[in-house]
């Protein structure tokens, strides 16, 4: 998941059922499922046509953002990349790891501050080289009621 370098996209499909091929540069390529996302975010409500939704470019020679035109809707590869690990996590503990990340935008830094851990082991277990433990998946768990408290 996490990586050194920001995510950057090569090229996309959009298929059907609100899914999305994202190929990134560097050679990843997932199928993204934006139904969740339409489900939880009310400033992309206007996708939920198949039409608009269909109208997604990439700007050539770029890859930072997907983009739709016609209703001035932007996501940005990052985003897009960290929703794509959250949805294609091999395990659970991986999965909600991965989903705590994406849901509030943390860079490798800012979830090892969060988690008291290093960088390179966010790292770690984002690239899938170590399995995230229970208790990292439990911490993210109560970081996020702890944050939902003072907020």
């Amino acid at each position: 998941m996490a990586r050194m370098k920001r995510a950057r996209l090569a090229g996309i499909e959009v298929l059907n059922s609100f899914r999305m091929r994202l190929d990134f540069v560097g050679g990843e390529v997932y199928t993204l499922d934006f139904q969740p996302l339409l489900d939880e975010s009310p400033g992309l409500a206007r996708l939920r046509d198949p039409v608009a939704f269909a109208g997604a470019t990439l700007v050539d020679g770029e890859g930072w953002t997907v983009e739709w035109p016609a209703l001035d809707i932007q996501i940005g590869a990052d985003t897009l990349w960290l929703d794509a690990q959250a949805q294609n996590a091999p395990d659970e503990n991986t999965r909600i790891f991965a989903q705590w990340r994406a849901r509030h935008g943390l860079s490798l830094s800012q979830a090892a501050q969060a988690l008291g851990m290093t960088s390179r082991t966010i790292s770690a277990y984002g690239t899938g080289a170590r399995p995230v433990p229970r208790y990292i998946a439990l911490a993210c768990k109560g970081w996020e009621a702890e944050h939902r408290r003072t907020a």
